[in-house]
């Protein structure tokens, strides 16, 4: 991956609390497992406005450069707080363990 990509996918992740890479937007997932991501984002309490996307479809370089950046080979890829979190079944086990609502902040 070049420097130029890596340093706007940097700065995608160091601006956004939650960040979510994806096929498609919060609102228009575009594949199953990124709707997943979406979906357990919300059942966190997350409210969707909160969700910084990047749909990796509408750009080549992020696509690929995302999986370098994380060691990642799949998307969608969940980070908070700059911090790379994983996929969907990551996610998926961390909410059922109520690791990932506290991890949000959303945890009542």
């Amino acid at each position: 991956m070049d420097n130029a990509t890596r340093e706007r996918i940097d700065q995608l992740v160091k601006t956004n609390d939650i960040l979510l890479f994806m096929k498609g937007s919060a609102s228009f997932p575009m594949c199953g497992f990124s709707g997943r991501a979406v979906q357990i984002l919300k059942a966190c309490g997350v409210d969707a406005k909160n969700i910084g996307t990047v749909n990796v479809l509408e750009d080549d370089a992020i696509r690929q450069g995302i999986k370098d950046y994380s060691n990642w080979p799949t998307i969608p890829q969940l980070y908070v707080k700059g911090e790379f979190i994983g996929g969907s079944d990551i996610m998926m086990e961390m909410y059922e363990s109520g690791e990932l609502q506290q991890l949000l902040g959303t945890q009542g």
